[in-house]
């Protein structure tokens, strides 16, 4: 989209730029009776001395340029600025007005009667209107008199590349003799572009081929389809389909393109001779291929006859079988015809009466032979490889790219069409091998490892070039040979063990090896020490016929208290070429044995252990100790808890809590929650009230009450004064909650909580009740049942 539209924006000031260059001279063209100019955007006004105009006794007009320019399909934001209108006559004092008139005048274009700017309101289509034709005029603004003759112009719809080509008659439909020689016309289709022929490249179209190669191509600026191939044979393929494109800017990229079909029917012309019916070579076996009929004047079952073929060179591919109803023999297949073998096939026919009448038997044989010919038709075969199996030996350290062997295929048919080998990959999903395409080579694509894997089973598909739907496969078996590149090893992890009260010669221990490698004549091994090792004076070695090794003690005497363990390194070779070696290591532990040879012991610390007392016996007693270890904490522990005392911490005191939230309130509507009467007679209350959920430290005396206060005191003034009293004593709560919170309000469900307003003391109280209301409340019970008993005591 942005190419096609920077090469539309070049076609388009390409000619404004052209005509910008040659204003000079349009100006001096202009016709005389011109009184304003038109302009393309900036006021251009060309103005003749006052004394000419005095001389000429008119207003002397300017230029004119009779053509403007709007891009078509332009939707800005704002309208789009077309041109400008200005005469001479305009000293810039706002005193003359534009009046346009015409096509669109008002509806697609508006003027501004003041500056003489033309705008496009609406957004224009050139294939819907090209040009349109204007009357302007400059007039006097306060009176409306025409101040110069009106003068006509063209606003020209400039055009851009919005229509796709179109094939107005498609899809089309053609005939083309068969075996046509090359380059034989077929056909021409046409395109049509409703963008501007004559403006830029919007209506160039160029013509392609999107479907029907190689058969037929196309004339890129004429569109006329040719044939591609010679001799193309209807009785192999009598219609073809092509798509033809045609695509405007010339073809380039950004152009806007249409497609149509061409059906092209191969006519018929004399190309073959006549042929008797043939038998295709891959007919399936016992189709009938045929019928022969005898003819018998007679008429039912005195008509009836019986086939046979009783010579020719096809008795034993053939046969033929009567059929009692249509009174014919039928002529069916046996074996599998071969057209590159043999082409056609001689039969002789016999056709005999089944019931013969012994009074006409004088009048000669009932029964008569034909000879039917039978040709073989060549049929489409899939390739045939050389061999039904192959079989490839090939060395794990083959270098890549080696060629491991080659399978080969023909097509049998007459044609003999090329063949194209691959790998199904479905059997060789690693992708470890690769064949060549052209010969059939195989070759390595990855290591190979014989240890991993001996055998690789692929399969390779042949395919005929000229008819990918005939292919044909054959397994490939793919042997690994081995190499020597695995070193000998111990075929087990061995240790060895050594009596103390051993005898020099006593064989240690018996030890074999193993190799991963698989030499045609078996595996051969050779023993030895390390150079280093070879005096060893402690132990020795000796192979043995089954390609086994001993180790042997060289004297007596060990002891595990001096040395427990030792380490002896052998040195396994095999019988490779060249040969590889490993050294392995067997660990040697000095023992405690019986006088039978049996071990009972391998550790140093068996020496520390008292007389008679056994590991196992040791383990025991360990085990008991940490068992009654572990009883002394669990009872140390639960004792701590038993004797923890049931007074809390003051920060885990809940029963201050209780005090603070016990308040239930019935809100604004709780009228009460205190006694205004008791407000108002302060004789009527006790001046001390006692806090119950602590135990003062102190004894008092109590607060001697307030003088009478008449009625009608300020309820006010007598708050203020108690509060301030109780700020000022040390005795009294901290808080004046007495009278405010001792009422738990109207439709409380739980009850008051409180003891403020209680009319008994705190040992008429029964905390019972609590334990129903949840486990922290018992607890809570618990408390208060405890201060009561101490109080008590």
């Amino acid at each position: 989209m942005p190419e096609r539209l920077a090469e539309t924006l070049v076609d388009l000031w390409t000619p404004l730029i052209i005509l910008w260059i040659t204003l000079p001279t349009c100006v001096y063209m202009a016709p005389m009776n011109q009184a304003y100019a038109l302009t393309t955007g900036s006021p251009l006004e060309l103005s003749r001395q006052s004394e000419e105009l005095r001389i000429l006794n008119r207003s002397k007009r300017g230029w004119v340029w009779n053509q403007m320019f709007v891009l078509e399909e332009f939707s800005g934001p704002e309208p789009i600025l077309v041109g400008r209108l200005h005469t001479d006559l305009d000293p810039g004092s706002k005193k003359i007005k534009y009046i346009l008139s015409g096509d669109g005048a008002g509806t697609i274009f508006q003027i501004n009667d003041i500056t003489g700017d033309i705008h496009a309101i609406k957004r224009l289509d050139r294939e819907e209107k090209a040009e349109y034709t204007l009357t302007a005029q400059a007039v006097d603004w306060e009176t409306n008199k025409p101040l110069e003759p009106p003068s006509e112009f063209i606003i020209k719809v400039q055009d851009i590349n919005d229509n796709a080509p179109e094939f107005l008659n498609g899809p089309y439909h053609a005939t083309v003799p068969e075996m046509s020689i090359l380059g034989t016309s077929v056909t021409n289709v046409t395109a049509t572009d409703a963008d501007d022929p004559v403006y830029g490249n919007s209506a160039k179209l160029v013509y392609s081929i999107l479907e029907g190669q190689p058969y037929f191509s196309i004339e890129p600026e004429t569109a006329i389809i040719k044939t591609a191939l010679p001799n193309m044979d209807r009785e192999a393929k009598e219609e073809y389909l092509v798509v033809i494109q045609a695509k405007d800017m010339g073809g380039h990229s950004g152009g806007l393109s249409g497609t149509t079909t061409l059906t092209v029917t191969l006519t018929d012309v004399n190309d073959n001779p006549p042929k008797f019916a043939q038998i295709p070579e891959d007919v399936v076996l016992g189709t009938a291929i045929g019928r022969v009929k005898a003819n018998d004047q007679d008429i039912g079952e005195n008509a009836q006859s019986s086939y046979d073929i009783i010579d020719g060179d096809g008795t034993a591919l053939f046969e033929i079988t009567s059929d009692a109803q249509a009174q014919d023999g039928v002529i069916r297949l046996r074996k599998p015809l071969d057209f590159e073998t043999k082409k056609s096939y001689t039969l002789k026919v016999e056709a005999a009466n089944i019931h013969i009448d012994p009074r006409f038997s004088g009048r000669g044989p009932f029964k008569d032979t034909a000879t039917v010919k039978i040709v073989v038709e060549d049929a489409d075969e899939p390739p045939v490889f050389s061999s039904p199996t192959y079989l490839l030996e090939v060395h794990e350290n083959a270098a890549l790219n080696s060629v491991i062997g080659q399978v080969t295929a023909r097509d049998p048919d007459s044609t003999s069409s090329p063949i194209r080998f691959s790998i199904d990959r479905h059997t060789d999903l690693e992708r470890q091998f690769n064949i060549n395409a052209d010969d059939g080579k195989i070759t390595l694509a990855t290591p190979l490892d014989r240890e991993l894997s001996v055998w690789h089973n692929i399969t390779i598909i042949a395919t005929e070039i000229r008819n990918h739907s005939q292919i044909s496969r054959v397994p490939v078996a793919i042997k690994v040979l081995d190499v020597n590149d695995n070193a000998p090893e111990f075929a087990a992890e061995y240790e060895a063990f050594l009596c103390e009260n051993g005898k020099p010669g006593q064989v240690i221990q018996t030890v074999s090896a193993m190799d991963k490698d698989d030499p045609k004549n078996g595996h051969y091994f050779l023993y030895s020490l390390l150079p280093e090792m070879v005096n060893n004076p402690n132990f020795t070695i000796k192979k043995n016929e089954d390609n086994s090794l001993s180790i042997l003690a060289k004297h007596n005497g060990f002891n595990r208290q001096k040395q427990e363990l030792y380490l002896l390194p052998i040195v396994i070779s095999d019988s490779g070429n060249p040969p590889l070696s490993s050294t392995s290591t067997l660990t040697i532990r000095v023992c405690g044995c019986s006088n039978d040879g049996v071990v009972q012991s391998c550790n140093v610390e068996a020496y520390v252990l008292p007389i008679g007392l056994s590991m196992g016996a040791l383990i025991a007693i360990l085990a008991c100790i940490i068992l009654l270890l572990v009883i002394v904490v669990l009872f140390v522990t639960l004792r701590r808890h038993k004797n923890e005392p049931l007074i809390i911490k003051d920060d885990e005191d809940v029963r201050e809590n209780i005090i603070r939230y016990d308040d239930e309130g019935g809100g604004e509507e709780d009228t009460e929650a205190f006694d205004i009467a008791t407000l108002q007679n302060p004789d009527g209350i006790n001046g001390f009230l006692p806090r119950k959920d602590i135990k003062p430290d102190l004894q008092f005396m109590p607060r001697q009450g307030l003088a009478p206060v008449p009625n009608g005191v300020d309820v006010d003034e007598f708050i203020n004064v108690r509060l301030h009293e109780a700020d000022n004593d040390p005795t009294a709560p901290p808080y004046d909650s007495i009278q405010i919170y001792g009422y738990e309000g109207r439709g409380s469900v739980a009850g008051s909580l409180s003891s403020l307003e209680s009319t008994t003391s705190d040992s008429d109280q029964n905390f019972d009740y609590l334990s129903d209301w949840g486990p922290r409340f018992k607890r809570l019970g618990e408390l208060y049942s405890v201060g009561e008993s101490d109080k008590e005591t």
